[in-house]
């Protein structure tokens, strides 16, 4: 557990968007886990294991969760700005995988940000190879269409498509 802790750590922070929901993800993974450990330890990979536990656990808190908390280090009427660059790209990286439906932000974050090939992702979320390129394509096309994304990184967003007819 202690060797993947910051592995399993970072993936709950880049699933939940927030320190505090990625702890009590990444905790009841392990808690699961132990419980389960029978079956855990005869899997090929463990790690995958956990990881696929935690993402489907954090789908399944997404499902249930009608009012969502944010947990913040700021009172809301003593507004702070930050000079950083990077903390506002990060927060806005956030902010639009936080806008992705459950399954695709599992899917970018797994692929992208763990470094898991297509195969390794749809081992972890149960389902095919091509449900996660899917997945991914439309999550990448509505991280390309968000302008406050495209701004943060300097870039203009991509416009919609548009298809032309011939008479």
């Amino acid at each position: 557990m202690s060797d993947r802790w910051p592995s399993l750590l970072r993936t709950a922070y880049l699933l939940t968007g927030s320190h505090h929901d990625a702890e009590d993800l990444a905790q009841g993974a392990l808690a699961t886990a132990y419980a389960k450990w029978g079956r855990v330890r005869r899997s090929d990979d463990v790690a995958a294991y956990v990881r696929q536990i935690m993402v489907h656990q954090h789908i399944d808190r997404f499902r249930r969760r009608t009012v969502r908390e944010w947990l913040t280090d700021r009172l809301p009427h003593s507004p702070v700005a930050d000079e950083t660059a990077r903390v506002v790209e990060h927060g806005v990286l956030l902010a639009a995988l936080a806008a992705l439906p459950a399954r695709q932000r599992a899917a970018v974050v797994l692929c992208y940000f763990e470094d898991m090939t297509h195969a390794q992702v749809a081992a972890v979320l149960g389902t095919r190879t091509g449900t996660v390129r899917g997945q991914i394509s439309r999550a990448l096309a509505r991280l390309r269409e968000n302008g406050a994304l495209a701004d943060a990184v300097g870039r203009q967003p991509h416009p919609e498509p548009r298809t032309e007819t011939t008479r």
